[in-house]
């Protein structure tokens, strides 16, 4: 009598024929998992680019910035109370704190840090945000394993690889469209991608810690209705970094698993969206880096209100405007954006409060973006009553699906507008060292002081050359 294996197996296969209107399909060559997994392998001792290199470390810095302000808001408190309750072996610091912790505590208490604000980095296509979780988690298991700032700047680059490249192959929109979170969705995968590297995994156990990481994958756009941050916080970030932080812990503890979870049948991808792309994640490894794609925020809220702030800043300026010679402002957004910075509670990702803002002084700073007391501040109230929202579908550009239009309308009736495809901080409108130093200095040194900061600054400039990451703890500590 055939056993209910052989049983299942011949579905299977009648099924598979079905499919393929009855031809089998043979298998071309190495799957995606097996592929995927030896480039992870291979990419701790490759030779990045000088820019990817240079872009790493501008990154790196950037979340530590967004890491050690965070330290210092409600989302990021909430997180390093919640793990020191956690306790456990003293293997990695917690930014802004004076303990530490296991490399997967640590990993989520720093990446909840890192988006306890609206300051880490963002993939425009992907809708990804790759730094608040791959960086905690690269510092984690490097701080533990005592690897080389090169070690971590690699580790880096993949990490943003497999965090954007998830997205590529499973289609952001259908994600998206099937109400799951692009960001949480993807985070585990970064995080996995940067620890795997430093856990110095081979490639059976990369496959392992591949299959690991699938089952967490999760994220619910749901994060829309968290006014307070602390769950998108954890959705954006923390969740992923211990994840991915986590799978790497189980295989290095001996755990096996499933080795081709990205291939055949109940794969990640048809598991996930309904057109999948498999060969997305591992197309142009090793030349193409995600890393060079993200955009370095200028400002500290929500990545659709940049391109609207930089827009009304250059009118602005080119015009000499002032609240008196303004009648109206017409903010016209992608489609999709409407919901995310439309009307809220939250300063940082209020558009119309942020651009009365921009208005009346001319910047919008760290502290102008998270002043609560502004939202109530009867000149910021004047000019926002003069700010309106609209999407508008033309502005739905997929090479440029950030950009913003603002229309003013001025008291003698004239017409003024500028269009910002390219807000600062994108690949195509890059910040240099200088820039990506200065925002991250502002961000650091309320909170651990002008010197620190600096030291910070110099040492992630030169982080290549550092032999143990251990030795960033004294700059990062409270």
């Amino acid at each position: 009598m055939p056993s209910r294996r052989h049983f299942l197996r011949s579905a299977g296969s009648v099924a598979a024929l079905a499919a393929t209107g009855g031809r089998m399909a043979v298998a071309a060559g190495p799957g995606v998992t097996e592929r995927l997994a030896r480039y992870m392998v291979a990419a701790r001792d490759q030779e990045l680019p000088e820019q990817v290199l240079r872009e790493c470390k501008h990154r790196i810095l950037d979340t530590l910035g967004a890491m050690i302000s965070g330290s210092r808001m409600k989302p990021g408190e909430m997180a390093l109370k919640y793990v020191r309750t956690l306790g456990g072996d003293a293997q990695a610091s917690v930014v802004g704190s004076d303990f530490r912790s296991t490399a997967v505590n640590a990993a989520l208490a720093n990446a909840m840090c890192a988006h306890a604000d609206e300051t880490d980095d963002f993939e425009p296509v992907t809708k990804a945000h790759p730094g608040c979780s791959v960086v905690p988690a690269a510092l984690a298991i490097g701080e533990r394993e005592h690897r080389s700032g090169q070690d971590v700047i690699r580790a880096v680059a993949l990490g943003y690889d497999l965090t954007c490249r998830l997205l590529m192959a499973l289609g952001p929109d259908l994600v998206r469209g099937a109400h799951r979170s692009a960001e949480g969705t993807s985070s585990t995968f970064g995080a996995l991608g940067a620890a795997a590297s430093l856990a110095r995994l081979d490639e059976k156990g990369m496959r392992y810690a591949i299959s690991y990481s699938s089952q967490q994958v999760s994220g619910l756009w749901s994060w829309v209705k968290d006014h307070d941050h602390i769950e998108k916080a954890f959705d954006f970030a923390g969740m992923g970094a211990r994840n991915g932080v986590m799978a790497v812990d189980m295989v290095l503890s001996g755990l096996t698993g499933v080795d081709d979870v990205l291939d055949g049948t109940h794969n990640l991808f048809i598991a996930l969206s309904t057109d999948p792309k498999p060969e997305e994640m591992v197309k142009d490894l090793g030349k193409l880096f995600y890393v060079t794609e993200t955009a370095i925020k200028t400002f500290s809220v929500g990545y659709p209100i940049q391109s609207p702030l930089d827009a009304m800043l250059t009118l602005r300026k080119q015009y000499s405007l002032t609240s008196d010679s303004v009648r109206s402002i017409l903010v016209r957004l992608p489609t999709d954006a409407m919901g995310i910075v439309g009307e809220s509670a939250m300063p940082d990702v209020n558009c119309q409060h942020l651009v009365a803002v921009a208005l009346v002084k001319g910047g919008v700073s760290f502290n102008d973006s998270h002043d609560v007391a502004l939202m109530r501040d009867p000149k910021i109230l004047e000019q926002r009553a003069k700010v309106t929202l609209a999407g508008d579908k033309t502005l739905m550009d997929p090479v440029a699906p950030r950009g913003a239009v603002v229309e003013v309308t001025l008291t003698d009736g004239k017409k003024i507008e500028h269009f910002t495809k390219y807000p600062p901080g994108t690949k195509e409108n890059p910040l240099s060292t200088e820039a990506v130093a200065a925002k991250t200095r502002d961000l650091i040194a309320p909170v651990l002081g002008s010197d620190r900061a600096e030291k910070l600054i110099d040492q992630i400039g030169n982080l290549e050359r550092l032999d143990d990451v251990g030795k960033l703890r004294p700059l990062l500590s409270a």
